[in-house]
């Protein structure tokens, strides 16, 4: 096989789940999600050189203290690859994490995710020929939208996934207040039923839209357990809530980070410039929503 010297680069948006319903749950313990998902126009980087061995390197905002063996998503998505595909051949990986670690935007996932991509033209794989797919289920229900990089509906555990396209790229503002949050304890947490599963016929196709039908009896099942554990993300959400022109706030997955969405971008600087004064210590940014993760 002819190794690809040149680098390879992969971009790992953060996942947001515009809304999140917890709809079952199966004999073997696993929740039934539906979900909207979308992504976020801040991520990690992946990048991929030739290399004997299959190593991986961290590094950004949120590099340190990072495993660099299988307990990194990113090497167990390498190696569970070459299982699956028969690749003997080595890889230096690079992760720049500029994602808090553990807040509920699908950080890990999203590397792992682009880890595979960077993997498949790195290693010549073709992927019509192997179940990446299943392979991402394997590594996380967050892993296949991540795989996807479309905005669409989740159900299931994760694998089903139906594309809704065309969603508006509203200015939106993430703040996570630097505490991890573990989605098993939060799904734990829960002492309420379980919610119906909500689908729309027509895509919303203006930011009006998008704020109505995110407000139609839909939420986050996992937020009132997300604060019942971490009281500050209720903290957030009112802090982002006290913003000017915040049209709409809510937790992503299982926490800890929260969004709002603004008419304007720059009404949306101005939010995050707000909280960043009030909340020096806390992970403040401004970004757009985003319908594709490929145009990043």
């Amino acid at each position: 096989m002819t190794e690809i010297i040149n680098a390879i680069t992969m971009v790992a948006p953060a996942k947001i789940n515009l809304y999140l319903h917890v709809t079952g749950k199966r004999d073997d313990g696993y929740h039934l999600l539906d979900s909207l998902v979308a992504f976020a126009g801040v991520h990690d980087i992946i990048t991929i050189v030739a290399a004997n061995q299959l190593t991986l390197i961290n590094q950004g905002p949120f590099g340190e203290g990072l495993p660099t063996t299988a307990d990194n998503l990113v090497i167990r998505a390498a190696e569970q690859l070459r299982n699956l595909t028969g690749v003997m051949d080595g890889a230096q990986i690079t992760l720049t994490k500029n994602l808090p670690i553990a807040s509920g935007i699908g950080g890990g996932s999203a590397d792992a995710a682009a880890a595979i991509k960077g993997l498949v033209r790195h290693w010549g794989i073709h992927p019509g020929h192997h179940d990446l797919s299943g392979l991402a289920l394997g590594l996380g229900a967050d892993v296949p939208i991540c795989l996807y990089g479309q905005a669409a509906f989740m159900g299931g555990v994760g694998e089903q996934i139906e594309p809704i396209y065309g969603l508006p790229e509203a200015p939106m503002v993430l703040v996570n207040p630097s505490v991890g949050v573990s989605t098993t304890s939060i799904f734990k947490a829960r002492k309420t039923g379980f919610s119906t599963v909500h689908r729309v016929n027509e895509t919303p196709s203006s930011f009006d839209e998008l704020i109505e039908l995110l407000t139609d009896n839909r939420g986050n099942d996992l937020m009132e357990p997300a604060i019942q554990t971490e009281p500050i993300i209720g903290d957030v959400i009112k802090q982002i809530e006290l913003t000017r022109d915040c049209q709409l706030a809510r937790m992503s997955g299982s926490g800890a980070t929260c969004f709002g969405f603004y008419n304007t971008q720059v009404e949306a600087d101005m939010a995050a410039s707000e909280i960043k004064n009030t909340h020096p210590e806390w992970w403040v940014v401004a970004t757009r929503l985003v319908s594709n993760a490929r145009t990043l």
